[in-house]
């Protein structure tokens, strides 16, 4: 049997990352890409991290996985107090399926759809930036979504879950001017209906182009690639990883 190496350009050999949202779904997902492909990884989630560690060690990694609310903003900014981090994918966000006009908190779940969607993502680029162009560069993705550009799948798509994707992608533009010109690459992946933990309960694969939803490795390849040197280039981009929903 022949063992073929990984392409240099994509390979993350002495590379560490940060992937926020690793306990599951595209998270979790795309840490174990990460290992496969050679990185140290750095995971966090408020949720419990214990499988996810244990699953990226089997896999030859070094792991520090750190649970916590990115909300915060001690927590968020001692995430880049410690040694150089290579890329940044930044997983974590959150989905309330319930119809929003029933909702009566809906005050209250929309200030929160936006901190966690919103500010988060801005806060965690700008720490990235800072943190990456006093090492010598490095790659940061965001996770927008397919409803940031179509207000959604299906109207059962609530519209402050489309706002928060839309401003996530108006992020990564506004930080690639950002870092670009200190060699910080600022890049987003904008997926369709994933199967993950989040859109549990969502039937509209048959109604998609390849009649199914998509799997959090379908995902977490691309947000890898993103964040690999064969991405040295790209800046500003929302990558559309959608099994041909949304082409546009």
């Amino acid at each position: 049997m022949t063992t073929r190496s990984i392409p240099a350009g994509i390979s993350m050999e002495g590379k560490r990352v940060l992937v926020t949202g690793a306990a599951s779904g595209i998270g979790k997902a795309t840490a174990l890409v990460l290992a496969q492909l050679g990185a140290d990884l750095v995971l966090a989630d408020l949720s419990a991290l214990e499988t996810t560690k244990a699953e990226v060690e089997a896999l030859g990694a070094n792991c520090v996985a750190v649970e916590g609310d990115l909300t915060d903003d001690a927590f968020l900014a001692a995430l880049f107090a410690g040694e150089r981090l290579h890329a940044l994918a930044h997983c974590a966000g959150i989905l309330m399926r319930a119809p929003w006009n029933e909702d009566p908190d809906w005050n209250t779940r929309f200030h929160r759809m936006m901190d966690v969607n919103v500010r988060v993502p801005l806060q965690i680029a700008a720490a990235a930036i800072e943190h990456m162009a006093a090492h010598g560069g490095g790659h940061i993705v965001l996770v927008g979504s397919v409803a940031g550009k179509t207000g959604g799948t299906s109207l059962t798509t609530p519209p402050d879950y489309s706002a928060s994707k839309g401003a996530v992608h108006a992020i990564v533009k506004w930080m690639s001017r950002s870092g670009v010109g200190r060699g910080v690459m600022v890049n987003a992946v904008a997926p369709g209906p994933v199967q993950t933990p989040m859109t549990r309960g969502n039937n509209n694969g048959p109604n998609l182009p390849l009649k199914r939803m998509g799997t959090a490795e379908e995902l977490a390849w691309p947000i890898a690639f993103l964040c690999s040197s064969g991405a040295n280039y790209m800046s500003g981009a929302i990558l559309d990883v959608n099994g041909g929903a949304f082409v546009g």
